[in-house]
């Protein structure tokens, strides 16, 4: 099923908040509705829900990961050449100890590095709808929906009189609603 945007701008927070309200007594999920903006807004400013973040089971799975390469690979390496000196043990435990402790910090920094790239959603893949107004600070308020519900979501956005609306395929909509 193909997806359409709609692009809202409005100048400032109090419209832009109630473009969202529109959008969500219209019946859009918040999933469907994405702010974009040139400022960071508390959690919850535009009626959103606070999100689950993964992020801390990622550098925990890079430690696991690193802790156990670094053992097969000294452990590995001990077993694949052994080379006794002097009647000494085969595993010399404290270098071993220094080279799992370097791959799993080595394991948690790369993990970490993936999952702020995976919590983030990116590299964002595809060409998605925006305006550099955003960025000299309005607000944009971008719809995501099936084709059919793209009427509804404009009008909705017009109801918090914005500035522009945009749509996927260039048109632009003055907002001249009353």
């Amino acid at each position: 099923m193909a997806i359409k945007e709609v692009l809202g701008l409005y100048p400032d927070l109090d419209s832009a908040v109630a473009a969202t309200d529109a959008l969500r007594e219209a019946g859009f999920e918040r999933s469907e509705i994405e702010v974009l903006s040139n400022a960071p807004f508390p959690e919850g400013t535009f009626g959103e829900e606070s999100g689950i973040h993964r992020l801390f089971i990622f550098p925990l799975i890079g430690a696991c990961c690193g802790f156990a390469a670094g053992l097969l690979i000294t452990g590995g390496t001990q077993l694949a050449y052994p080379l006794l000196t002097g009647g000494k043990p085969l595993f010399s435990i404290p270098p071993m100890v220094i080279i799992m402790y370097e791959g799993t910090m080595l394991g948690a920094l790369i993990f970490t590095v993936l999952g702020v790239l995976f919590e983030s959603r990116l590299p964002w893949i595809g060409k998605a709808l925006y305006d550099p107004r955003i960025t000299a600070g309005y607000i944009g308020i971008l719809v995501r929906t099936a084709p059919e519900r793209v009427s509804a979501a404009i009008n909705a956005l017009q109801k918090a009189k914005p500035e522009d609306i945009l749509t996927e395929d260039g048109r632009v909509s003055l907002a001249s609603s009353s």
